[in-house]
């Protein structure tokens, strides 16, 4: 997210939920549902940082998730998934992650406003 900073110094990290394929560091528009809350380490290094992962609706369009609010409509099954992709992402990279929770929009809005004071 553009103008943010989260605890690993990198822009907030966004996973935006659409139809149409886009492009690492694109800008869209998009409603914020919800937040996997998590932590990650290097496999050689001891150091935790957390790295939480906001979850992201595609605004502009009409499509198959204009009706999803939170990340609670989602369902339990779906958001399972989502914190598996988290998990796998990082593994491929030589990180572990873990996932701490998942949050609703006021705990966004909160992450956000907090990472925008960071910059």
């Amino acid at each position: 997210m553009p103008s943010t900073e989260a605890d690993d110094r990198d822009p907030i990290d966004v996973l935006v939920l659409m139809e149409e394929p886009a492009f690492p560091g694109c800008v869209l528009k998009c409603r914020l549902i919800g937040v996997i809350e998590g932590e990650q380490r290097d496999k050689k290094k001891k150091k935790k940082e957390r790295n939480d992962r906001l979850i992201a609706i595609q605004e502009d369009a009409a499509h198959s998730w204009a009706d999803i609010k939170t990340i609670d409509d989602l369902g339990k099954e779906f958001c399972r998934e989502l914190e598996d992709f988290c998990v796998n992402y990082h593994e491929l990279s030589g990180k572990e992650y873990r996932v701490l929770g998942v949050k609703g929009p006021t705990q966004v809005h909160k992450l956000v406003k907090s990472g925008m004071n960071g910059r």
